[in-house]
């Protein structure tokens, strides 16, 4: 068994990515690049340089991606925020905001599912992939090179510590090849941060025990090489040699021409429907805003009375100065009293210090 972070042959092809919708049965995927998901060039590509057997038009599959696109918008705008005293009127843009999040990442992993069935060689499993992470897999990522693991693989039953659940497992059985994936909306967040070395271990770990997870979970199916990448939906620059991948780099993993650019479109037909449910709701955020300050500015000024100066109870500016270079300073701006026994030191006190406690009642 082999498992890898995704190789392909080698070789040198045109690809390309959007340019127009009406292209689409003329795009595939970008520089050869050995493994995972490609295309970079914005060349269209004419049909005898098309790198895969088989290949998928948007036309084809647009009123199925336009149904989950209306399902995840539909999941978006009925979640129900919960009052926020800081985000105050906002707090519906600010659920939307986080349900964006999550229902694109679900979106895509959809997405791929769909447009995988072009390729009669490929089962994509979305559903109970827990796989556990083998305490000897965990020890064996951590103090090898990857490239050193090449042919291990570990007893799936063996005693293990949790469990980790990819997005999709994608099999080629015609390769006998399983890529692990973990489809991310985007690796902006993540940073330079500890939590990408963190996935990327355990992805590692339950690659090493998915061959005989697959055989003994999903009806004796066998693979003899296992790969995995983290899908990037940005498609940022890609990283292969440590398992990164751009989603315009899609294609290959599938062997699919036109899956990244059947992705993007999808991308940018959930983006302008997001954009304009946020819209919706920042214009309604702002109109209850302007409605409650002309209701509190009528409020204010129902009773006909002048407004009350801040220099005291109706009492004028000239008026307050006036007080003041008679030397009358009485009642609340009497400002002597503050003065009396300013000189007297403190006297010593014994101070307690100690985890809070519920006050003592008298």
């Amino acid at each position: 068994m082999s498992t890898i972070t995704s190789t392909l042959p080698n070789g040198e092809v045109l690809r390309s990515t959007v340019v127009a919708a009406s292209m689409f049965s003329q795009r595939s995927s970008g520089p050869g690049a050995r493994v995972g998901i490609g295309a970079r060039s914005s060349v269209a590509e004419p049909a005898a340089l098309r790198r895969h057997p088989h290949i998928v038009r948007f036309a084809e599959v647009e009123a199925d991606l336009d149904l989950l696109i209306d399902r995840a918008i539909a999941a978006i705008a009925d979640g129900e925020p919960v009052e926020d005293e800081i985000l105050g009127h906002y707090v519906h843009i600010a659920s939307l905001v986080r349900a964006v999040s999550f229902r694109e990442g679900k979106l895509l992993e959809q997405a791929v599912e769909r447009l995988a069935k072009a390729n009669p060689n490929v089962t994509v499993l979305t559903q109970s992939l827990k796989l556990p992470l083998v305490k000897a897999a965990l020890e064996a990522v951590s103090g090898n090179d990857w490239e050193s693991l090449d042919g291990i693989k570990l007893d799936c039953e063996a005693p293990a510590k949790g469990s980790y659940t990819p997005d999709l497992i994608v099999v080629n059985r015609a390769r006998h090849t399983a890529y692990i994936l973990d489809l991310k909306r985007s690796l902006a967040s993540y940073g330079d941060t500890s939590r990408l070395e963190e996935l990327k271990l355990k992805m590692m770990a339950s690659a090493m025990v998915l061959p005989d997870w697959l055989y003994k979970h999903h009806k004796r199916m066998m693979v003899d090489t296992v790969e995995v990448a983290i899908v990037d939906g940005a498609s940022r620059p890609s990283d292969h040699a440590t398992g990164i991948w751009a989603l315009s780099e899609i294609d290959d993993l599938l062997e699919i021409d036109g899956v990244a650019a059947c992705m993007a479109e999808l991308r940018s037909r959930f983006g302008r429907r997001v954009q304009q449910l946020l819209e919706a709701e920042a214009r309604k955020a702002l109109g209850l805003m302007v409605t409650a300050a002309s209701d509190a500015a009528a409020t204010l000024n129902m009773s006909g009375k002048p407004l009350i100066t801040l220099n005291g109870p109706d009492r004028s500016y000239e008026d307050e100065q006036a007080v003041m270079s008679r030397g009358e300073f009485d009642g609340p701006y009497d400002l002597d009293r503050f003065d009396e026994d300013q000189d007297d030191e403190p006297e010593p006190v014994r101070i307690r210090v100690g985890f809070a406690r519920r006050p003592r009642r008298h």
